[in-house]
């Protein structure tokens, strides 16, 4: 999605679902600025990476798994992993941008929002991405979200080690840069 970002000079995320600072957001908190809650809005958009994550690596796992020769031989296919042969780079990513009219989704969850079009690149503030060193955990973490989601405490506890790694925090101008790197 970042590297279409940059080509495309506009981003639309999937089902137009994006996560902020809204009034159910700020209900659910006693106490907490603004600077607090949209870290709380980020930790939501980077644990729905993990699900982006995991629907590219089921998307590239499917396709390799049709052009086997002859089908259902697994051994002849490599790997999807950081990136390797074309597989999913197991970084979280988030982009911060302004935007207006997003409409309010309280149904789905405090802090998500449905956007009503493609965020184009100007309206981008950041970028957020975990460094190197989280993708063993987050790795981890994209095969038990389902499971964490379901209550799952050990499912749990591995999200939370791919959630204690902080997201590195990288300026609209760096994103070409940054996409090299990844």
């Amino acid at each position: 999605m970042l590297r279409r970002l940059l080509a495309e000079r506009e981003i639309f995320p999937p089902g137009g679902t994006a996560f902020a600072v809204t009034p159910a957001l700020r209900e659910a908190y006693a106490s907490g600025d603004d600077e607090e809650l949209a870290e709380v809005a980020m930790a939501e958009a980077a644990r729905a990476a993990l699900r982006l994550i995991a629907a590219e690596r089921e998307d590239l796992t499917d396709s390799v798994e049709e052009a086997l020769e002859p089908p259902g031989d697994a051994d002849a296919a490599p790997a999807p992993g950081s990136g390797a042969h074309g597989g999913p780079v197991y970084r979280r990513a988030v982009i911060a941008a302004d935007v207006s009219g997003a409409k309010l989704r309280p149904d789905l969850d405090d802090a998500v929002v449905k956007l009503s079009g493609p965020i184009p690149y100007d309206r981008i503030a950041s970028v957020h991405v975990d460094l190197a060193e989280a993708e063993p955990e987050v790795a981890k973490a994209v095969d038990v979200i389902d499971a964490a989601d379901l209550g799952d405490e050990d499912a749990e506890f591995v999200l939370g080690d791919a959630e204690d790694h902080q997201l590195a925090w990288y300026a609209n101008q760096e994103l070409a840069f940054l996409v090299e790197l990844l």
